[in-house]
């Protein structure tokens, strides 16, 4: 008989290195990506394409500025998230347990150094105070 699929909150339990939060705003935040990929470049509904270790991590990183603004890296840093490599333990931890799935030529260290957290989501929120 086959085994169950694992909850989200099963995976980040068993798992122990990330909120289950932050599996869950990953697994969501792919789907956002596909729609912005698909928009952008014009496609169907229909039209699925696949999406690199890179477009994901950028795409979850516009979607944290998103909902959580300024306060996005303290946010995923609560959940364990700190590099765009933590988003590729994530997506991989996904893979391993049938929430995602991976082309043979993805690889983990495709999210290796995409961009810097405090760059990315710090510094363009710098602003000039007036005298």
């Amino acid at each position: 008989m086959p085994e169950t699929k694992k909850s989200i909150d099963q995976i980040a339990e068993d798992d122990g290195r990330y909120d289950p939060r932050a599996l869950k705003f990953v697994y969501e935040g792919l789907g956002v990506t596909v729609q912005r990929l698909r928009s952008e470049e014009d496609r169907g509904p229909d039209e699925i394409r696949h999406v690199t270790g890179q477009e994901l991590a950028w795409g979850l990183g516009h979607l944290a500025v998103e909902r959580w603004g300024r306060l996005a890296r303290m946010v995923l840093g609560q959940w364990g998230v700190r590099t765009t490599r933590d988003l590729g333990e994530i997506v991989y931890l996904m893979i391993r347990h049938g929430w995602m799935s991976a082309q043979p030529e993805d690889r983990i260290e495709d999210f290796d150094h995409v961009f810097d957290f405090e760059t990315f989501f710090e510094k363009q929120f710098d602003f000039e105070l007036q005298a």
